[in-house]
């Protein structure tokens, strides 16, 4: 990473240096041979999960890859992408769909909820298939580890769906937190904007009839067996623990990858909740702020974390960001655009113009449960305060904020950031986060969200669900996967499987 340069990087370079095929560079045969598809040589992708992100990811593959199978276990949420191509073959049960299909699929897309990731997409992996996962990944921290050992294993191309990673921003943060810019960096402060799923609910949603269309049992899977409602589906599973995992899951994912990646983080040595509002047994909770502790890395110094979930500006957990009182403090998206470099080199160009966005009921039409939070969304920037998506880093010579998934970065005070040069790019930018994955399935550079950065990154993450569940300062040790000081804590470092869907690498 020092070097911005992957193992792979220079793979019709160094590593065929010495070991030029008989048929010369431009031999197809000789390439395949080699591990390597052309662009022309589609990719047979089959997709697991067909609404919603689900179906985002299945078309953003059938732009360029053939597309051979379908599986969703809801009519009603996949019937858009089952329309669009009505002519494939279509399952709701994953295994049957990897059984009778295998031969014919390369690669798997996985947009389905968090509670299931783990399970199908091994299911994938230990059938020599490539897989593309949707963010956060997997539910716990055990899953993520498996997944990340899986990978190894089976030597099959993976990324996680969390776009942010194929951000230009994402990557001049980075650039500028190694350029030494803001100096040694000890506290970051990230925030996730308020969830539209059930949060603080003291007991479990009344039984309701399963619908004809929906095979509850698969859409279970794993889980401990619970009667249907439709307070849990499409949507609205996100904020149960036994399904999803919160904002932390859905949004801080994305706004602490920049962190993640610019202070190249590994596991954390403890975390603690300082704050929680509105606890449940069942849900997450309303809000809290939860403060993670991570030791040295190389030479960056000892960084404490403070995890600001859901919070409004009038909330206590709220960061204020001290002499700043005046300043908007997360930058706008894509504001790179034309900013010189140093060294000479090319400035950013300017983001593609984005495609029609599509409104969607985040709870799913008509009889479901709609979870408004208090005062409702949409919530403008606040001065001086860390609100929204977004991360703050403090540094010993300065400021720093990225704004969504990485979209944007910018210093702090605003009057720094008018003059302030990039620093001359050290990592390779992405294609896109879809042909990332696919141009890694051919043979190519791994994806920037490949499993051996992602997983590490989801695993501590989702000890922050933990800190959720139970109070005090937890004592975590990374290398065995356990907290040293709460066996509480333990019990949901690794789900409880029903019977049968034990995971087995």
């Amino acid at each position: 990473m020092s070097e911005g340069i992957s193992r792979r990087y220079f793979f019709y370079g160094s590593l065929l240096a010495g070991m030029v095929p008989a048929g010369g560079f431009g031999s197809v045969a000789s390439l395949r041979a080699l591990g390597y598809r052309p662009y022309y040589d589609k990719l047979n992708v089959a997709a697991v999960g067909l609404g919603g992100q689900g179906g985002s990811i299945l078309n953003d593959a059938a732009r360029t890859e053939n597309i051979v199978a379908l599986c969703d276990v809801d009519d009603v949420r996949g019937a858009e992408s089952l329309k669009r191509y009505g002519n494939l073959p279509r399952y709701k049960d994953f295994r049957v769909m990897l059984d009778k299909e295998g031969k014919n699929i390369d690669a798997c897309t996985i947009g389905i909820p968090d509670h299931m990731h783990a399970t199908v997409a091994l299911a994938c992996m230990q059938r020599g298939k490539h897989v593309y996962v949707e963010k956060p990944l997997t539910r716990t921290p055990w899953e993520a580890r498996l997944l990340q050992d899986a990978a190894v294993k089976y030597g099959v191309a993976t990324q996680m769906g969390n776009q942010g990673f194929s951000h230009e921003a994402i990557r001049v943060a980075s650039e500028i937190i190694w350029s030494g810019a803001i100096g040694e960096v000890t506290e970051v402060h990230i925030s996730t904007q308020l969830g539209t799923h059930a949060t603080g609910l003291q007991e479990l949603p009344k039984e309701e009839a399963v619908p004809e269309t929906l095979d509850w049992n698969l859409w279970l899977g794993g889980a401990a067996v619970r009667s249907f409602s439709s307070h849990y589906v499409p949507y609205n599973w996100r904020g149960f623990y036994d399904f999803g995992t919160g904002q932390i899951g859905n949004w801080g994912i994305h706004t602490a990858g920049p962190v993640h990646l610019a202070l190249q983080l590994g596991a954390p040595t403890s975390l603690e909740r300082l704050s929680i509002v509105n606890e449940s047994r069942y849900t997450f909770p309303t809000r809290a702020l939860i403060r993670f502790e991570f030791p040295a890395r190389g030479k960056m110094p000892p960084v404490t974390v403070y995890w600001h979930d859901s919070t409004r500006p009038e909330d206590p957990e709220a960061y204020r960001v001290p002499g700043m009182e005046n300043e908007t403090i997360l930058p706008r998206p894509n504001n790179l655009a034309g900013r010189p470099r140093k060294g000479g080199g090319p400035p950013p160009a300017p983001p593609k113009p984005a495609g029609p966005i599509k409104s969607r009921t985040s709870a799913g039409g008509a009889g479901v449960t709609v979870y408004e939070p208090p005062g409702g969304w949409g919530l403008g920037p606040q001065p001086g305060i860390l609100t929204g998506n977004g991360a703050v880093f403090i540094g010993g010579k300065g400021i720093m904020a990225t704004c969504d998934r990485g979209e944007g970065v910018h210093l702090l005070p605003a009057s720094r950031w008018q003059e302030y040069e990039l620093p001359a790019p050290l990592l390779t930018r992405s294609p896109g986060h879809m042909q990332d994955w696919i141009r890694a399935c051919k043979g190519g550079d791994p994806s920037c969200s490949d499993f051996s950065i992602t997983a590490p990154f989801a695993e501590w993450t989702a000890l922050g669900v933990i800190a959720f569940r139970v109070p005090g300062k937890l004592q975590w040790d990374g290398r065995n996967q356990l907290f040293t000081n709460s066996p509480e804590a333990n019990r949901y470092v690794k789900p409880e499987f029903r019977k049968g869907w034990e995971l087995v690498l």
